[in-house]
C-alpha cells in the first residue's frame, strides 16, 4: 500500500525559508512523477512543482525563482525547498505521486496517490 507523508511544515517570518519533505513508502519516488500542491483557505489546491521520472523539475511561475525540488533516492523521498517566503505562500502543502502518465502533469486528477498534507503559515 502506497503511503506519503510530508513533514517540515511550520510557521515562518516573511522572507525566510522551509523545507518540506515527503517520504514514500509502498512505491518508488524515482519511477513516478512527484508532485507538490497547496490549498489555501478558501480557494483551490494549485500546483506548485513536480518532478519527473528522469530528475528533471518543473513548477509553477509563481514560485520557480524561490522554489525548488529535488529527492533521495536512496531514502526515497522527494524535497521542496522554499526560499524567499511571502505571506501568500501560507497554505497546507501535499505531496501526490503518479506511476501511471509517464508525463509531467500539473492538476490534481493526475495523481493517484496523496500525502495528508502539512502547513506552512508565512507572517509578514
Amino acid at each position: 500500500q502506497v503511503q506519503l507523508v510530508e513533514s517540515g511544515g511550520g510557521s515562518v517570518q516573511a522572507g525566510g525559508s522551509l523545507r518540506l519533505s515527503c517520504a514514500a513508502s509502498g512505491g518508488t519516488i524515482s519511477s513516478a512523477t512527484m508532485g507538490w500542491f497547496r490549498q489555501a483557505p478558501g480557494k483551490e489546491r494549485e500546483f506548485v512543482g513536480g518532478i519527473r521520472r528522469s530528475g528533471s523539475t518543473y513548477c509553477a511561475d509563481s514560485v520557480k525563482d524561490r522554489f525548488a525540488i529535488s529527492r533521495d533516492n536512496a531514502k526515497n523521498t522527494v524535497y521542496l525547498q522554499m526560499n524567499s517566503l511571502k505571506s501568500e505562500d501560507t497554505a497546507i502543502y501535499y505531496c501526490a505521486a503518479d506511476w501511471n502518465s509517464g508525463l509531467a502533469p500539473r492538476t490534481t486528477n493526475a495523481f493517484d496517490y496523496w500525502g495528508q498534507g502539512t502547513q506552512v503559515t508565512v507572517s509578514s
